[in-house]
């Protein structure tokens, strides 16, 4: 089967990639580019012999940049783009075997989860159809029930004596709606609203938390299966709408049409050869020179992530998943520590370097009003809720942009979620008043530099107050 048609692989060009990515985030068009040749990569290596695949592996990228700056938003934006497993994890949420905590491993596992998923959510689309006419056959047994049948004493014991249907105790009453009049009704969408008793398998609750923060975590799934599969399902009544039990049917038709085992071994294809994992906080686990104490763990951290970078076979609940065609893209501020700090075995796993700007204030002004969905036609939206409408001038958006730059300048460089925390400083009072505004007849606010100095330059002005409020 050809995963390229259907998942994996983009289809998009570098500069269709970049294009989409500039729609969210300003600048930082090195790392975007590095991350579309990255994605485009993928769909190059699959143009070529299957001899020559095996030995074309990614070439994984490392971000470096403050805090703040878009490492993350560029990941949780390209989670979105490709249609490709993807994972993003905290390297600070690992501890090297034999300490408590998550064991790196987990991240491939979760990965081939999500992949499952992916493929299984592919193949419910497929049989949706079908699924959705047996569905309707299952509403119409419940809503026009078969004549009861009985069964001899001899038949109840041996299961082997035919049924005879019970015609003479309970008389058909010839003016029941037969199936297809009922089945009319229910394509013309008049029995929606109706209530039904459906039974239905009463789900299993997960046994959360089993043998979770052990290097033993990955048994945890298999017991719960296994398990799972020696207790008989239970079935339970509900009363539930016909237009709710539909779904229901639905649902239950299309996991009998799908081939789980055939699910699961596209998945772990679909995770080896297109999976994209996202490393954050990776700078949290490099060590300065060499020291004792808490640090070995981190360091542990990295020796541990290192075979998986590098390429190896973690065993899942869907089969062993290889990861030497597994993309990572590590990310890290590096304030306290340099990528050199890291073991020189995994600096050489990144061999791609990018480094992202740190903002200035032309970039702040871009932030607030270019990206689709941007920070002030978010606080915009929010307040016409209530019927207020807000307009900023230019000045004020500028006005903003040098507040952010200069506090990012005097206090720790946060990046763009300074503006988080200036807007949300700025509209403060306008936020809890706006109820009584609009009840007293002010439906439009304006702001300008003026009502921006007024409610920041002070706090900006003094150094201890901005580090508090700021």
């Amino acid at each position: 089967m050809d995963l390229t048609k259907e998942l994996g692989v983009n289809e998009q060009t570098p500069k269709e990639i970049v294009t989409e990515l500039d729609k969210h985030i300003v600048g930082q068009t090195e790392a975007k580019r590095s991350v579309a040749i990255a994605l485009r990569n993928r769909w190059r290596s699959r143009q070529l012999s299957s001899d020559m695949q095996d030995d074309v592996i990614p070439k994984n990228i490392l971000m470096i940049g403050s805090t703040g700056v878009g490492k993350t938003e560029i990941a949780r934006r390209l989670a979105k783009l490709v249609k490709a497993p993807f994972i993003k994890v905290e390297a600070t949420k690992f501890t090297e075997v034999g300490y408590v905590g998550r064991d790196v491993e987990s991240i491939i596992r979760d990965l081939a989860h999500i992949s499952v998923r992916m493929v299984r959510q592919q193949r419910t689309e497929e049989v949706k159809e079908k699924a959705a006419k047996m569905a309707v056959e299952r509403l119409l047994d419940v809503l026009v029930p078969e004549p009861k049948r009985t069964q001899s004493p001899l038949g109840r014991l041996f299961g082997n004596v035919e049924e005879q249907p019970q015609e003479e105790a309970q008389p058909v009453d010839d003016k029941k709606p037969g199936r297809e009049f009922v089945r009319k009704r229910l394509e013309a969408g008049k029995l929606e609203n109706e209530v039904i008793e459906l039974e239905v398998a009463d789900a299993a609750k997960p046994m959360v938390g089993m043998f979770s923060g052990s290097s033993l975590e990955g048994m945890s799934d298999n017991i719960q299966d296994m398990i799972g599969s020696l207790i008989p399902k239970r079935f339970k009544k509900r009363k539930v709408t016909v237009a709710a039990a539909r779904k229901i049917l639905e649902q239950e038709e299309a996991e009998k049409l799908i081939d789980m085992e055939e699910v699961s071994e596209t998945a772990v294809k679909l995770a080896e050869h297109s999976g994209i994992v996202f490393l954050d906080e990776i700078d949290k686990v490099a060590v300065k020179g060499s020291s004792s104490g808490p640090d070995v763990s981190r360091e542990g951290v990295q020796r541990d992530i290192l075979p998986i970078v590098e390429g190896s076979t973690v065993m899942t609940k869907y089969g062993p998943v290889k990861t030497d065609h597994i993309l990572f893209i590590a990310a890290g501020a590096f304030h306290m520590a340099k990528p050199s700090d890291l073991i020189p075995e995994l600096q050489g796993r990144f061999p791609i370097r990018v480094e992202l700007n740190s903002l200035k204030k032309e970039d702040f002004e871009r932030i607030l009003t270019e990206p689709q969905n941007a920070l002030i036609t978010q606080y915009k939206a929010l307040l016409e809720t209530e019927g207020l409408k807000i307009e900023f001038k230019d000045e004020a958006i500028g006005r903003l942009a040098q507040l952010a730059s200069d506090v990012n300048e005097q206090t720790e460089d946060i990046g763009a979620r300074r503006l988080h925390t200036l807007l949300e400083k700025l509209l403060e009072e306008i936020s809890f008043e706006a109820p009584d505004m609009v009840k007293e007849g002010k439906t439009e606010v304006e702001i300008d530099a003026e009502y921006v100095d007024k409610r920041l330059k002070d706090i900006a002005k003094n150094h201890d107050l901005s580090q508090f409020i700021l």
